[in-house]
Parts: C-alpha cells; sequence; structure tokens
C-alpha cells in the first residue's frame, strides 16, 4: 500500500491530567502516515484522485485545537479515527508527542495504528 506523510504538525491544545496542564494550550507535535493506492493519481495528477492531505490537516488542527483530551492515548484515538473518514485512506499511523511531558526527557509519545 502506498503512503502520505505529514510530519510534525505542531498544535497547542489542552492535555494532560494535572490541573496544572488544564488550564493553559501547551505544544503537541503530531506525524501521520495516511494509507492509500496512489496508483490512479499517479497516472492522472488529478487532486480528485488522492487523499486531499490539505484538508484533512485543517480538520485535524481544528479538532485538537478545540480539544480537551486528558491522555495522549484519547487524542490520537480521536486524530486516527479523523483520517479513516477521509476519503481514500485506508489504515492511519498517528503518533501523538507532548514535549517535556516528564523531566529529564525531550518527549513523550503514543504511536498507534488503525485500519477502516
Amino acid at each position: 500500500m502506498d503512503r502520505i506523510r505529514i510530519s510534525d504538525l505542531l498544535v497547542r491544545c489542552i492535555l494532560g491530567i494535572n490541573e496544572s496542564e488544564r488550564h493553559e494550550k501547551q505544544d503537541v507535535v503530531i506525524n501521520l502516515t495516511l494509507h492509500t493506492d496512489l496508483h490512479k493519481a499517479g497516472k492522472s495528477d488529478r487532486i480528485e484522485d488522492t487523499v486531499d492531505y490539505r484538508a484533512l490537516k485543517k480538520r485535524v488542527l481544528a479538532m485538537v485545537e478545540g480539544s480537551r483530551y486528558l491522555l495522549l492515548e484519547a487524542l490520537a484515538e480521536a486524530v486516527a479515527e479523523l483520517c479513516l473518514d477521509q476519503h481514500g485512506v485506508r489504515q492511519v499511523d498517528v503518533c501523538v508527542e507532548k514535549p517535556h511531558a516528564l523531566r529529564f526527557a525531550r518527549s513523550v509519545a503514543v504511536e498507534i495504528t488503525r485500519k477502516r
């Protein structure tokens, strides 16, 4: 299966279980791998024959910016569901990373794979 990657999408949202994390938006980095068939688009050179990843990016940004999840796992699941609703996406790999979530660590990340 072919893949489209969206790398290092930086979003700010409310995320975390600690009281201090529930008041101000924090940085979250999202990486997506969309599994799809790109053969038709490769031949036709038409946007209608591929995944509109610009539109998908906008949907992901809007959803995440308005979210208030407690867990990275829940946010990753919601992003995966949104991606699988996009025409042509058969499978998605989602990595949601929260920089500086742990002391002495650059970040913490959750990676999931979901299929249609």
